[in-house]
């Protein structure tokens, strides 16, 4: 018996990987939108997508990282400025796209534009800090979807999103873990309403990577802000060596992270080229062995593992 089973489970393995590795045609004439461009796994995407052949269109949020990705890559990648926040921004650079594509539509959208803070234990935030992230990854990803959308129908093409394992499993206070669990639930959504009109809607969903929102001095700093600014009997009742863990813990984040930007941006190519992408994404061991498996435990057994190494307050 567990023979036939472990022959049923390499076959079904071998099928993927066949499926897997059918590319779509024609990418030389394909285009793609990329939002966040100016640094990480937007930039690195560009420069990869560009030597496949594909047409990129950069989206940066400034004339310095796209002049620097130009310089960076051939001729056929073209850069626009976008600010995922802005409404006038977004329709001035759809418009642009609209011109760039012209009847071929826009094959491949690319949500990467993200930040990570304010990012702190929730209570020593203000609305305006969550406001603040969810306007970039949630608010300013739906809205650019929504406003090229029908150009991506128009190529019966591939929308592909930035979430994260903090869109499973939320284990730090603040906006960006709300904000990737929102990115799921519109991608599934929006997913379901376009298999209809041959349109792929793909997720990514990476571990700690070493990029700019991932930039401990940055958290660090954030951090050490909100916890001056906390009324004294809110500082009583964490108490200072909560705040020193908690610093403490933000500076040995690079240990945890990979360097490999490529595990995430192979994963984008794949979404975008793949005759048959997969609806979700998970790179990085951390996300494969270890955030993805505690999302499926009961939550007091995962609850047990994350308090592990969790600062302990002084009331």
């Amino acid at each position: 018996m567990w023979l036939y089973l472990a022959a049923l489970l390499g076959l079904y393995y071998l099928r993927r990987w066949y499926r897997e590795r059918q590319t779509v045609d024609n990418l030389q004439d394909k285009y793609v939108l990329i939002t966040g461009c100016d640094s990480g796994f937007g930039n690195l995407l560009a420069r990869q997508l560009d030597v496949r052949g594909l047409r990129v269109l950069a989206a940066c949020l400034t004339e310095k990282g796209a002049e620097q990705l130009r310089k960076a890559t051939s001729e056929r990648l073209q850069t626009v400025i976008l600010d995922v926040t802005s409404t006038d921004s977004i329709a001035a650079a759809t418009a642009w796209v609209k011109t760039q594509v012209g009847d071929r539509g826009l094959w491949g959208l690319v949500n990467n534009a993200g930040i990570s803070i304010p990012a702190a234990p929730n209570e020593w935030l203000t609305k305006a800090d969550f406001v603040k992230v969810l306007d970039v990854n949630l608010i300013g990803l739906i809205e650019v979807t929504l406003s090229v959308l029908p150009l991506v129908k128009q190529a019966r093409g591939r929308i592909v999103s930035m979430s994260s394992v903090m869109g499973r499993l939320s284990v730090f206070g603040g906006g960006y873990c709300p904000s990737k669990y929102g990115v799921e639930a519109f991608s599934d959504s929006l997913r379901l309403e376009m298999l209809p009109f041959g349109v792929k809607v793909c997720m990514i969903e990476p571990g700690y990577f070493r990029t700019t929102i991932t930039n401990p001095q940055l958290i660090a700093e954030n951090i050490t802000r909100k916890w001056e600014q906390l009324p004294e009997e809110t500082k009583a009742s964490y108490g200072e060596n909560y705040f020193q863990t908690y610093i403490k813990a933000t500076y040995d984040l690079p240990k945890s992270c990979s360097s490999n930007l490529s595990l995430v941006t192979d994963c984008m190519e794949h979404g975008l080229t793949a005759h048959h992408p997969r609806t979700r994404y998970s790179a990085g061991w951390d996300a494969k062995l270890v955030f993805i498996p505690l999302s499926y435990l009961p939550t007091a057994l995962a609850d047990f593992v994350l308090l592990w190494s969790y600062p302990r307050p002084a009331n």
